[in-house]
């Protein structure tokens, strides 16, 4: 029996929720440019969002997952961390 774990919610929603910060962060940088504001404006707290919410998701998914089928998890989980790191990406690079 092989498992699929990506057609799971818990698997593909924090992958989701990382490609929407991603496309929150882009528009904002490319209308705006990278500016420091001194209010955080909607796109940040959109984005903090978008990125806390995702902590409990993954918790679970792992906590679910990585006892019932390991090396499944693992490229979910790496999948999740990738997202996670190409939503950051701008951010870190631009300091925002």
């Amino acid at each position: 029996m092989t498992i699929s774990l990506m057609n799971r919610p818990s698997a593909l929603l924090p992958i989701v929720m990382s490609v929407a910060a991603l496309a929150v962060v882009l528009p904002h940088i490319a209308i705006f440019g990278a500016v420091h504001e001194p209010d955080e404006g909607t796109a940040a707290h959109l984005w903090q969002l978008l990125m806390a919410g995702q902590v409990p998701v993954v918790a679970y998914f792992g906590a679910k997952w990585l006892p019932q089928a390991p090396g499944p998890a693992l490229r979910v989980l790496a999948l999740q961390a990738v997202a996670i790191l190409a939503a950051c990406g701008p951010v870190y690079y631009f300091n925002l």
